[in-house]
């Protein structure tokens, strides 16, 4: 029991260093790039949308539902290209501090899409 109880410790201790570890990560950029993280939750919306059109009924068949899920994105894709994003500047610059992400930009910047 013993052993049991100093495995779980050392769990418990392991778990909290890793989330540590990662707030730690978090906070080295600055509020501009943090308030981008938070606030920006695309993939939460794109399912909540998705959710709104499937809600209405039954499908036919796999491929209706794929049409209609097609064209939802669509409709997303014309409704969230163009827009701005508050204090971009700012937020590029703090991103741009962090070597890993430094050299995601610049690949980016350089191909043609």
């Amino acid at each position: 029991m013993k052993e049991y109880k100093t495995f779980m410790e050392g769990k418990v201790l392991e778990k909290r260093r890793n989330v540590v570890n990662h707030r730690t990560t978090e906070y080295q950029y600055g509020s501009a790039v943090r308030k981008i993280l938070y606030t920006t939750n695309a993939v939460e919306s794109v399912n909540s949308s998705f959710r709104k059109v499937t809600k209405k009924g039954a499908f036919p068949n796999e491929n209706a539902l794929f049409k209609l899920l097609y064209l939802r994105i669509t409709e997303l894709y014309r409704k969230w290209n163009g827009r701005p994003l508050n204090n971009w500047a700012l937020v590029r610059n703090q991103l741009d501090r962090d070597e890993k992400i430094q050299e995601r930009i610049r690949k980016y910047e350089n191909s043609s899409f």
